[in-house]
């Protein structure tokens, strides 16, 4: 287990650099205080080595999802593209709702703060979020060749079994309410790291808020 989180750490820090935010009131694109202190830009590399750890073959998982979601793979090199144009779409989607997007490579997170998704120590999505889930449902369904992760992430405070199992709670709640929608669930991982990579400093009550959130990160399925 402590080499997992080690890898995991290594991998937050690596993916520091090429990182690009953009903010989501006028989508700007902008490098924020945030992610200059503390690393917002590492989801993207904790959910890729997540997966590497949970499943050794990454063909065989694509073959899996391939079959499963009964969707095909991006050809040839034309994953930059395919991911340009989905990112275009939901930055004009989800401005002014206060969900970030974040492109990392070919991957893309919506970085969902918990104070405007859940209620606080909430379980359930807040009723005025579902609007936003349905403008990201939108674009889901139109770029359906990419793999959809769900991480939830909660402050240091509480035990560690309470953050565990309320980040895991969150995931499958923002998953469950996508699947609803009809996107695939072939298509979803959950997971929750807890406290597990923080974007902003825990000792203070508005860093506490920046960590308490939910990540989508969009992986493209690719030949």
């Amino acid at each position: 287990m402590k080499k997992f989180i080690t890898v995991l750490s290594l991998a937050s820090i690596m993916a520091l650099n090429g990182c690009t935010t953009f903010d989501a009131y006028t989508g700007e694109q902008k490098t924020t205080n945030t992610a200059k202190g503390a690393g917002i830009g590492a989801g993207a590399a904790l959910v890729l080595s997540y997966l590497a750890n949970k499943d050794k073959s990454s063909s065989e998982r694509k073959k899996r999802l391939l079959r499963d979601a009964g969707i095909g793979a991006i050809a040839g090199g034309g994953a930059g593209y395919y991911m340009d144009t989905q990112e275009a779409k939901l930055r004009q989607q989800l401005r002014s709702t206060g969900v970030s997007v974040q492109r990392d490579g070919d991957n893309i997170n919506l970085i969902m703060p918990g104070n405007i998704t859940f209620p606080t120590n909430g379980r359930d999505l807040r009723s005025d979020f579902y609007s936003v889930l349905d403008s990201v449902t939108l674009v889901l369904e139109e770029f359906k060749k990419t793999t959809i992760m769900v991480a939830g992430y909660t402050d240091s405070m509480g035990s560690v079994a309470y953050n565990q199992r309320l980040s895991e709670d969150r995931a499958n709640s923002v998953a469950s309410y996508l699947k609803n929608k009809k996107v695939n669930p072939a298509r979803f991982e959950t997971v929750g790291f807890a406290e597990k990579n923080p974007i902003a400093d825990n000792s203070t009550d508005q860093g506490r808020a920046l960590n308490r959130r939910v990540e989508l990160t969009l992986l493209p399925i690719t030949e």
